[in-house]
């Protein structure tokens, strides 16, 4: 069985659980690499809105208050440059209504499939997108950002189930870091795609960047019309030897080698037929471990503060004083560490664990935002007025931020999203990871309707204020999470049994596993 976790060192899990036999077989490769290309169209956006909110014609069109703030008054306090509940409406309005289609999209994963939901998720973006390109009006605007939340949210609750189920366990990690890594790659793209519309002469290089977000979201729905299902959805809709085939070619093995697995399937989705009501059995005593990790991992993540450094890059390089094209220019810079930094996750997830990538990176978090803090303190003070900017310090702002972008990269950032889909029993996995997305949103949209009032109102204590959260996430992490490293995703709940904490909360005898009781 897998190894234990007795204590706050979270020793165990890694590859002491029941083995499957299995490799890491073309097929499965490609199924799991383009499926978690979902992540592209969240990515996309979130690069792309800070970008095109610091375009001055943008600004002209949609926010005539921020433009003449902004013109008006260059002396104006740099905190509060860019403070407007309409601007920040723009930005935030995505998260919520991805909020609410990830609660449908759990009836739709569990009821259609896996892939159903991203080609639902992947054609709802694209609308949206074509709308925000052609937006005469607010409203325009942010109904079509709405849309862009509908497909988000659809797609963040089905990749990360389908890359789990798919994945053999040995590798999990690093497949499902790969919806990370497309995040990054979305956000870098936007970036650039920024840094040359905002030259393009008459002032319509914004329509460019917004419609750009329909080129990876036609890209996510070819790709969710030709994957296969995954073997857990095809027994949940009855196809048994489909299932089986699929298994026997994903794992490239024999079909008796399989036997295992697929019985230990077949089990899982009895248990999961059982189950009426799965947002209800959510609140069962024996889920708790689960639930708690569902609805905290990604509040954490969100707390780090890093999406506030993501989307609103452009906008606050702006407010630290530099120039509109510098500001840009130092996004794509950030961007481009931010992909970089996630191969760190994607190679060492299932070499080193998730606990050590998420402690560390939260130490390493923690030092560069207080760092950034005093940086800004030291210049800005509590006016937020400064004269002149130099070079040298601007270039140190940029890399403190860089250093804490890394950081979060490899551990964060793709953590946030693995961990939460793989230890998620059958017969609660889509409403779960329909909570882990609800949260997800709920916080970024929070985090993006305030950022701007908060900046303007705490100035560079935000960035204190953030670095608190990180230190106690880490904490958090150090003693409440196990290991979950080398566990079969169908085993997952031996390690909350031997857990020094949450131990109390599974029962004796569960189900079982390879013929054992877990």
């Amino acid at each position: 069985m897998a190894g234990g976790f007795m204590g706050p060192k979270g020793g165990g899990g890694g590859g002491g659980g029941v083995g499957y036999p299995g490799k890491l077989t073309r097929s499965v490769l490609i199924s799991c690499v383009l499926g978690a290309m979902g992540g592209l169209i969240f990515g996309y956006d979130i690069g792309i809105s800070g970008g095109v909110t610091s375009m001055p014609t943008f600004l002209e069109k949609f926010f005539p208050s921020v433009y003449r703030k902004e013109e008006s008054d260059k002396s104006t306090n740099q905190y509060c440059k860019f403070d407007s509940q309409i601007l920040t409406l723009f930005t935030s309005s995505l998260y919520l209504a991805a909020l609410a289609s990830s609660l449908v999209a759990s009836y739709a994963t569990r009821r259609f499939g896996r892939r159903i939901s991203m080609l639902v998720g992947g054609l709802v973006f694209m609308v949206g997108a074509i709308l925000n390109a052609s937006a005469v009006n607010i409203f325009m605007l942010i109904f079509g950002r709405i849309l862009l939340g509908f497909g988000v949210g659809f797609s963040a609750q089905s990749v990360p189930i389908y890359v789990s189920e798919m994945a053999p366990y040995k590798h999990r990690g690093a497949l499902n870091n790969v919806f990370q890594l497309s995040i990054t790659i979305g956000i870098l793209i936007a970036n650039i795609v920024n840094y040359f519309t905002a030259k393009i002469e008459g002032g319509w290089g914004w329509r460019v960047s917004l419609g750009g977000a329909a080129v990876p979201a036609i890209f996510i729905s070819i790709v969710a019309w030709i994957l296969p299902n995954t073997p857990n959805s095809m027994i949940e809709k009855g196809e048994l030897q489909q299932a089986r085939d699929m298994l026997r070619r994903i794992r490239g093995v024999s079909d008796g080698e399989i036997e295992a697995e697929y019985n230990d399937l077949l089990a899982a989705s009895e248990a999961s037929k059982q189950v009426q009501h799965p947002w209800k059995n959510l609140r069962l005593r024996e889920y708790r471990p689960q639930l708690v990790m569902s609805v905290l991992i990604p509040a954490l993540q969100q707390l780090t503060g890093i999406n506030v450094v993501m989307f609103y890059a452009p906008v606050l390089f702006q407010s630290l004083g530099f120039g509109n094209n510098a500001s840009l220019f130092s996004a794509v810079i950030t961007g481009l560490i931010n992909v970089v930094a996630t191969f760190v996750a994607v190679f060492g997830t299932d070499k080193w664990g998730r606990r050590k990538l998420f402690i560390e990176g939260g130490i390493q978090m923690f030092i560069f935002q207080v760092a950034v803090a005093v940086l800004i303190a030291l210049k800005f003070g509590t006016s937020g007025k400064v004269t002149e900017l130099p070079e040298w310090y601007s270039i140190l702002v940029v890399m403190c931020i860089c250093i804490y972008v890394s950081a979060f990269a490899w551990s964060w950032g793709p953590l946030g999203w693995l961990v939460p889909s793989e230890i998620f029993p059958l017969e609660i996995r889509s409403a779960a990871q329909s909570i882990t997305v609800s949260v997800n949103m709920f916080f970024t949209f929070g985090v993006a309707e305030v950022f701007l009032t908060m900046l303007c109102g705490l100035k560079y204590g935000l960035f204190i204020f953030f670095s608190a959260f990180v230190a106690i996430m880490t904490v958090f992490i150090y003693f409440f999470l196990p290991e979950t490293k080398g566990i079969p995703i169908e085993e997952m709940r031996v390690v909350w049994k031997r857990h020094w904490y949450w131990n109390r909360f599974i029962p004796d005898q569960d189900h079982q596993v390879n013929g054992n009781f877990v």
